[in-house]
């Protein structure tokens, strides 16, 4: 898992839960020191593949606020991006943590992570720049960027 300050606040990035085979492990981990809210951006079927259909039920349990916004992959937020968005400058804007995934916690999420930093002020480059020093893989294809970056849609 990957961490940067965004915004007055704290986002880390990473891989869903369950993807190495550990949910378990894997949710010790997402909740040490853990975030105030966490955006999926993989959708359901990933999630049950990797033993991790019972994400939401873990973190509300552990008082963490969820926000599933199911992207396939490669592709961009069909709905639900605005208010987690909002959700996330919120908690970022009071000193929080956010955490987002995707399956890997590269191009989905590192899209999204990026979309926070331009949202927070930061300079398109500069911000993937410093992004892909904690996290190398973050942003897959140049139609990423540009959602990341403009908000237009990126098609797969």
């Amino acid at each position: 898992m990957a961490v940067l300050r965004v915004g007055g606040g704290e986002v880390s990035i990473g891989p869903c839960a369950g993807r190495g085979g550990d949910f378990a492990g894997d949710l010790v981990t997402l909740l040490t020191g853990p975030p105030d809210l966490v955006l999926s951006l993989t959708e359901s079927a990933e999630m049950e593949r990797v033993g991790a259909a019972g994400l939401p039920e873990a973190l509300a349990a552990a008082g963490v606020v969820w926000r599933h916004v199911p992207v396939r992959d490669y592709g961009a937020p069909e709905a639900g991006w605005p208010d987690a968005e909002a959700a996330a400058r919120d908690v970022l804007a009071r000193g929080g943590h956010v955490h987002v995934h995707c399956m890997a916690g590269c191009g989905r999420s590192g899209a999204a992570v990026l979309r926070l930093m331009v949202a927070s002020g930061e300079a398109p480059a500069a911000a993937l720049v410093r992004l892909r020093s904690v996290r190398p893989c973050a942003v897959e294809t140049p139609a990423q960027y540009e959602w990341a970056t403009t908000g237009s849609v990126w098609k797969r």
